[in-house]
């Protein structure tokens, strides 16, 4: 039986989407920087290259480090929103929704492999800053915080594919998080392409199928 269309979501206003334009443009700017360069990059060199003022940058960003969350941050996105789209009926959700394994690596798979030139240029963008990150606890700090940020939001969406129990959602959100950093810092250590047999998502599929493996059967069968 057809589903009743979702209500879309109400459009961000125009304040607010110049406000994320801002943001992803000064994120990627520092990317760069970073990767360049490491922690020798100054909150005024990012300002400077993104082409606003100092006080502009601070109205966005706390440190320097925080700048590169957003961009960090639009892949966990796409992956989660994936996922909620599997849950919530669309992409063969509902009733019909695969396997709650299957979904997740369906999901780490799309997320991981860039479907343009700009997904793949955030990719060797991520690949540059977490190079970067030993030098510089603070952005690995940010790195954790985008993670931990993730999980948190993996627990509902898993919650209403699986219908299991709390601790085995909870469970479930770490394995599969974990799986995508593990999977992405292992890549940025190397040199493989990003769609190669060692590149992200081949990875990302390699960490998610053994670390669910001794998971409770929910994530076995269809969404409750």
């Amino acid at each position: 039986m057809p589903t009743a269309p979702r209500p879309s979501a109400a459009r961000p206003s125009l304040t607010e989407r110049r406000k994320a334009a801002t943001q992803q443009e000064i994120a990627r700017t520092a990317a760069a920087l970073f990767a360049e360069r490491g922690a020798a990059v100054t909150a005024e060199e990012i300002a400077r290259a993104s082409g606003v003022a100092l006080r502009t940058f601070y109205r966005y960003f706390r440190t320097k480090e925080d700048a590169v969350a957003p961009l960090l941050a639009v892949g966990v996105r796409d992956w989660i929103d994936d996922l909620a789209a599997q849950a919530e009926g669309g992409d063969g959700g509902g009733a019909d929704a695969p396997p709650v394994r299957e979904a997740l690596e369906r999901a780490a798979r799309r997320a991981l492999t860039p479907a343009d030139p700009p997904a793949t240029e955030a990719l060797h963008w991520t690949r540059g800053l977490l190079r970067a990150m030993p030098g510089d606890p603070a952005l690995r700090a940010v790195w954790h915080r985008v993670h931990h940020d993730s999980e948190e939001a993996l627990k509902p969406v898993l919650a209403r594919l699986t219908g299991a129990d709390p601790l085995t959602v909870r469970l479930a959100a770490a394995a599969a998080n974990t799986a995508m950093r593990v999977a992405v810092e292992e890549w940025a250590a190397g040199n493989e392409p990003e769609d190669g047999p060692r590149g992200p998502a081949e990875l990302a599929s390699r960490a998610m199928r053994t670390l669910t493996a001794g998971l409770a059967e929910p994530l076995d069968g269809a969404g409750a």
